[in-house]
């Protein structure tokens, strides 16, 4: 049993900032984390001595944690949080960060994530992922969310029915959408036919199935909704949030997501239903991932996202627009970035800052997060409802 989640009212989001991703870099992840703090602290206004709250997320800081982070970057805050939960880091840091500031723990919160992508920085990840790696999949010839995925896609399609045209028509979308994305590391069309053409991975996974990993950051600021209004920044008010970890432990491959035990008080907390929203995000390193939120979001009946998405049009300026920035198989997967990509975009579009991946008339978003694989499913789960506010 659980008391009812308190209400996320006079809460602000502002100055969302993405740093364009880039295939390979040479700098380290406190390099992209900063390029993201400055632009979201310059967007807003505000000096690095003005602010009191630091959240970070990133997967190649090692050695340092957020800790040094704010000795390497001058900052003195009386609040700080680390998220290490991967695609489900920018949710969380969020309604975390959304806390602090209603408790009064901090007035203004920078939640950031990055990560740089050096030629051996992924093999050396998945090398000290997890215990759970370590001990019960690499040694079995398992190396990497390859593999898991396939065997999950796998299992999909033949428990729903589901196609490869089913997750081709998310991954020809997205990259769609990417190409209006200046930062997006993908920049040629891709079609049907090139999809179902793509080199084989971990079957059923293709080529265009996969995320690429790249280096990048995102940012944006909590603070109040009377500080927002002060600063006459663009924000965005938050309806509701919900995050869940190991969810459903004993499903012997993963369908459904922790979203399912929440979903309710989620919409409930919202005052909104899944046809009032203007816009979708969801954590995409892989297309079944999307349609398991798609389903689990309440969009669709478990196993009909397939069959639902094949009569929607999710671009930028379709009935259905899903991950407006490209997401992370067309923008690109930039480590715990990848957990900000959906969120950062959703602030741009409910506040109409989303420059030439606008969607007309946004105001309202849903926004889906998942992550840290441990070697079977995703254990992480977050999602939150985001609304325009004004200024």
């Amino acid at each position: 049993m659980s008391r009812a989640r308190q209400s996320y009212q006079g809460v602000a989001l502002v100055a969302p900032t993405s740093i364009p991703y880039q295939r390979y870099s040479i700098d380290t992840a406190h390099f992209w984390i900063a390029r993201a703090l400055k632009g979201s602290l310059d967007a807003a206004g505000i000096a690095p001595a003005d602010l009191d709250g630091f959240s970070a997320a990133s997967f190649s800081l090692f050695p340092d944690t957020v800790v040094g982070l704010t000795q390497h970057l001058g900052l003195s805050p009386r609040w700080l949080d680390q998220i290490p939960m991967g695609g489900a880091s920018g949710v969380v840091a969020l309604r975390r960060a959304a806390r602090a500031v209603q408790a009064g723990d901090a007035d203004v919160v920078a939640c950031v994530a990055g990560d740089t992508n050096h030629i051996d920085s992924f093999r050396q990840l998945l090398s000290s992922f997890s215990r759970f790696s370590q001990d019960a999949a690499y040694p079995y010839g398992f190396g990497g969310p390859n593999a898991v995925f396939g065997i999950l896609t796998d299992h999909y399609m033949q428990t729903y029915g589901a196609t490869r045209e089913d997750f081709g028509r998310i991954c020809v979308a997205q990259r769609t959408n990417a190409l209006k994305n200046p930062g997006a590391v993908m920049t040629k069309p891709l079609s049907m036919d090139q999809y179902l053409a793509g080199r084989p991975i971990s079957d059923p996974i293709t080529l265009f199935d996969c995320v690429m990993p790249c280096a990048g950051s995102e940012a944006f600021l909590v603070m109040t909704v009377k500080e927002a209004e002060k600063r006459q920044l663009p924000y965005a008010t938050v309806r509701g949030a919900i995050e869940r970890h190991n969810a459903h432990a004993d499903d012997p491959i993963q369908l459904r997501g922790g979203w399912t035990l929440d979903i309710d008080e989620l919409w409930q907390m919202s005052g909104y239903s899944p046809i009032d929203m203007d816009l979708v995000q969801t954590y995409d390193d892989y297309p079944v991932i999307s349609m398991m939120q798609i389903e689990d979001l309440g969009f669709c009946k478990k196993g009909h996202a397939g069959e639902f998405l094949c009569g929607k049009d999710m671009t930028v300026s379709g009935d259905f627009p899903h991950n407006t920035s490209g997401g992370q198989l067309s923008g690109g997967q930039a480590g715990a970035a990848g957990g900000f990509i959906g969120l950062v975009e959703a602030i741009r579009q409910v506040t109409g800052q989303a420059g030439p991946t606008q969607v007309k008339g946004a105001k309202r978003a849903v926004i889906s997060g998942f992550g840290m694989v441990n070697y079977d499913r995703g254990v992480c789960t977050a999602a939150t409802v985001i609304e325009g506010g004004g200024a």
